[in-house]
């Protein structure tokens, strides 16, 4: 009887062992919708911040004595400054954004999508982002703005 419950106890061991593997394959495995996410999407998000947005033009009234280039040393279309998808960062930014870095932009409106960081705010200006628009543009401002490196 010994022998018998000795060998029930070895099987069943392997028993609940294999019980484990296969439902954590099943627990663990991932969906597919969360696939076709990662397919849409091929790059990864590393860091979300939650900021203020508001616009800026490239004019001396509000930026420095060289409105055509940006803190980075980036030069600007002056015609069409817009097109280069620009965003200045609040220097408590700086921790997490260094300037070339492309980042997305959620729920901003009609300013979603892809930016570059390539300037720098005034050192008054805490947790916010501006976004660089033509001189013909409408100034904006928005709250809860999500920024993502990519």
């Amino acid at each position: 009887m010994k022998h018998f419950i000795m060998k029930y106890n070895k099987y069943l061991g392997m028993g609940v062992f294999l019980f484990i593997l296969v439902g954590s394959f099943y627990i663990l495995r991932p969906d597919p919708k969360a696939r076709a996410i990662v397919m849409q999407y091929p790059f990864v998000l590393k860091s979300d911040k939650v900021v203020s947005l508001s616009t800026y033009k490239a004019d001396t009234a509000e930026t420095d004595s060289t409105p055509l280039v940006t803190a980075s040393g980036f030069k600007l279309d002056s015609l069409n400054p817009k097109k280069h998808r620009v965003i200045a960062i609040s220097r408590d930014l700086k921790e997490l954004y260094a300037f070339g870095d492309q980042v997305k932009l959620t729920n901003a409106g009609k300013f979603n999508g892809i930016w570059f960081v390539h300037d720098v705010m005034n050192k008054r200006y805490r947790n916010k982002i501006d976004i660089l628009i033509n001189p013909s543009d409408r100034q904006i401002s928005l709250e809860g703005v999500v920024i993502s490196k990519i």
